[in-house]
């Protein structure tokens, strides 16, 4: 299996305290929030992970400005009430941003459509597509990363197979929204997916 490219840079305010997530191999990875705000001035409220070696004594207190370059994770949390696909930013590279370097949220990413493609409209005719593709990493393993398109790169894909290879600029979002338990209560979760302003496909 050749690997995907996947790569995303974020320039943001930690947002939330960095802390122990799980040890792989006996190297422990830490995880925190990303607070990257977009021209329009909302903010996208991201989770991180780092290892340890990549944190070393460095502080990374909230309110602290960080520079991120890594790869979207994704991977099956288990539990009682079934599997969510939970997605993450890998921190390949960490480091205090520079005075004066404005918010940034760049990703970049190559795979396969791997669901079929749900295309609709609002009730005000603007076109939306959500697209779920698999990024091939090292070691037989792939990322599971949604994707939404909007206009013309929603038209653009809404009727691509399964299986079609996308290339894809835009940048990770966060999004609340409420979901219905089989108990009647509501619970408020928080959604993670890939705005996309660029898409090519593949042959």
């Amino acid at each position: 299996m050749f690997e995907n490219l996947n790569s995303i840079e974020l320039i943001g305010t930690v947002a939330s305290p960095v802390e122990y997530s799980h040890s792989i191999c006996g190297e422990a990875f830490y995880h925190t929030k990303l607070a990257v705000r977009r021209l329009s001035g909302t903010e996208d409220c991201l989770p991180v992970t780092i290892s340890e070696r990549l944190l070393g004594s460095m502080e990374a207190e909230c309110g602290m400005r960080f520079y991120v370059h890594g790869q979207i994770r994704s991977y099956n949390q288990r539990s009682e009430r079934g599997n969510r696909l939970i997605i993450t930013v890998f921190a390949r590279e960490i480091r205090p941003a520079d005075e004066g370097e404005a918010d940034r949220n760049e990703a970049e990413l190559s795979g396969y459509i791997c669901k079929e493609v749900i295309y609709r409209k609002t009730p005000f005719e603007r076109e939306i597509a959500d697209i779920l593709i698999a990024v091939n990493r090292r070691y037989n393993k792939s990322d599971y990363l949604p994707l939404i398109a909007w206009g013309r790169n929603a038209r653009f894909l809404s009727d691509a197979p399964i299986g079609t290879e996308l290339s894809i600029v835009g940048r990770l979002q966060s999004r609340e929204y409420k979901k219905l338990l089989e108990d009647g209560t509501e619970q408020t979760r928080t959604a993670y997916e890939v705005s996309c302003s660029a898409v090519e496909a593949g042959v």
